[in-house]
């Protein structure tokens, strides 16, 4: 479905998802990309899972059992491209309407699809990862997800697939595993919460366009099967004053930059154990 971006809060708020086309250019997308592949590489390196304080590399075995960087968690701690692009003024622009210009973050990551690799995503509501609940207050009106689409998403590479209006539902208690990443969409899933795999759409993205969805819009995606690696930018944020946790983004409409030490974020043992490790 195509809409003008003045339509996008009507959109969102309806469907539970919007779409906003051509919000990053093709140089910008370019040097975001090669950001992004400084990061993969990083990742390559340590050849397994790695953890220093907030930032995570998640590896795991590819198809042919090498090992495969399929997610990293906040690497705008280090990577100055990608820090820029998580403040950046149009972000601020489209979510203002919606969260306010108090903003806090507490998603940053990029996901990336090998060909074949076992990169899927079960069915499922962000909602089901804020925890403690007590600490991330209102989720339905206060939390907006973002993700930059770097290379094409299609059926063919395994974009998203949204069920449109889910989020009115709030909380649907999907029984899907913990662990969602690397993990197939199963229909079942969706059928027992009284929703119809016939209304799936899917998010069809080209590099620069940026898509919004609720934390209890229900989504997931499939395998890559096309011939490219398919790398996305995600970035949630949250009305600061209903969140206790999370580094600061925009205060008062003005980008924060992040301080010399990260805060709690997800990472429960941030303080107990902040040094590098494998794990």
């Amino acid at each position: 479905m195509e809409y003008r971006q003045d339509d996008h809060i009507a959109h969102y708020r309806q469907h539970g998802y919007a779409i906003l086309r051509g919000v990053f250019n093709p140089a910008e997308v370019e040097e975001i990309g090669a950001a992004a592949d400084q990061v993969h590489a990083e990742g390559m390196r340590h050849g397994r899972s790695f953890r220093h304080g907030n930032l995570f590399y998640n590896v795991a075995p590819g198809a042919d059992g090498a090992p495969q960087v399929r997610m990293v968690q906040w690497p705008s701690y280090h990577q100055p491209v990608l820090n820029s692009v998580r403040l950046d003024p149009r972000l601020l622009e489209l979510l203002a309407p919606l969260l306010g210009t108090d903003l806090k973050q507490i998603i940053n990551q990029i996901h990336w699809k090998e060909p074949g690799g076992p990169s899927e995503f079960a069915w499922h509501q962000d909602s089901q990862f804020r925890e403690p609940a007590h600490a991330f207050r209102n989720l339905g009106s206060s939390y907006v997800q973002t993700g930059l689409a770097i290379d094409p998403q299609t059926p063919r590479s395994g974009c998203m697939r949204f069920i449109p209006g889910s989020h009115l539902n709030g909380d649907l208690g999907l029984q899907t595993p913990r662990e969602v990443l690397g993990v197939a969409m199963d229909d079942a899933v969706l059928l027992a919460a009284g929703l119809s795999p016939q209304d799936a759409v899917e998010v069809v993205l080209d590099p620069g366009d940026l898509a919004l969805w609720s934390p209890f819009l229900v989504h997931g995606s499939g395998v890559n099967q096309a011939d490219h690696r398919r790398r996305l930018y995600v970035n949630g944020y949250v009305r600061a004053e209903d969140c206790d946790r999370g580094e600061w983004a925009f205060r008062g409409g003005e980008p924060v930059p992040l301080g010399p030490e990260p805060v709690l974020v997800h990472y429960e043992a941030l303080q107990e154990r902040g040094e590098p490790y494998y794990v």
